[in-house]
């Protein structure tokens, strides 16, 4: 077995205390999700407060594929997370990844800096009251519009993936997480409002993020509204339609 531990230059006096953490992760730190599919704890080491993000291990087939054809999950998410920081872009600081190597892609981490943040985009959706809403929604088209410029696609681009900082009075800072899904082309128009369908928009918060993405953009607002809610509702249709045969399914059994 192979071991492939990337450390981010800037973290090299923590490499012995993560490695040694990574080898005995199930009896360490705190969990912050435990999933199915991926665990994640939060761990600190000397005053230092890091999340570790443990992938479930790939099929055989896919550990194939992220061993020699595709870079595998912890991998991606520490590279693109480099990739938005160096475009001015924010996410979690990267720390490091980690990977064991056999015939496939055994056991895999992602280790990044612990953000302590204010909210996510969910709250924004649950309150129509949160204060400075609309505000809030404006500055997050610029920062999806920024993305854009950089002609990143962050394909995960759901409420609980964009984590919220306020800076000062009127002035909130964005956070990436969940990175390892993004594409990296231009974009037209209607492929950037397209990006925001995973939001799960309202009609109101369609149409302020739309105005201000067409004020950014130079388009016309009517279509900006029209190409959004378009993608939005399509997208909340099918997941209502998916939830309700998953329902019938369960009933029938």
């Amino acid at each position: 077995m192979r071991i492939n531990f990337v450390l981010n230059p800037d973290f090299e006096s923590y490499r012995e205390q993560l490695l040694t953490t990574l080898q005995d992760f199930d009896t360490q730190g705190e969990y912050v999700t435990k999933g199915k599919r991926n665990t994640i704890k939060k761990i600190n080491l000397n005053g230092t407060v890091f999340n570790i993000k443990q992938f479930k291990n790939p099929g055989w087939f896919n550990a194939i594929v992220y061993r020699y054809l595709r870079a595998g999950k912890a991998k991606r998410s520490y590279e693109y997370a480099n990739y938005l920081i160096k475009n001015g872009l924010q996410t979690p600081t990267p720390v490091a990844y980690y990977e064991e190597l056999n015939a496939g892609l055994g056991e895999s981490f992602y280790i990044s800096v612990h953000l302590e943040y204010d909210f996510d985009f969910r709250d924004l959706i649950h309150n129509p009251k949160w204060p400075e809403r609309e505000l809030i929604l404006r500055q997050m088209t610029a920062f999806t519009y920024k993305l854009h410029e950089n002609q990143i696609v962050f394909q995960d681009h759901s409420p609980g993936n964009t984590l919220i900082k306020k800076e000062s009075p009127g002035s909130y800072q964005f956070y990436l997480i969940d990175l390892n899904r993004m594409g990296f082309k231009k974009l037209s128009l209607k492929e950037r409002l397209h990006n925001f369908r995973r939001l799960w928009l309202s009609k109101t918060m369609i149409r302020i993020m739309a105005k201000e993405y067409a004020s950014l953009y130079g388009a016309s607002p009517q279509l900006t509204e029209s190409l959004l809610s378009e993608s939005s509702r399509s997208f909340q249709r099918k997941k209502i339609k998916k939830k309700r045969c998953k329902q019938r399914f369960k009933k029938m059994f």
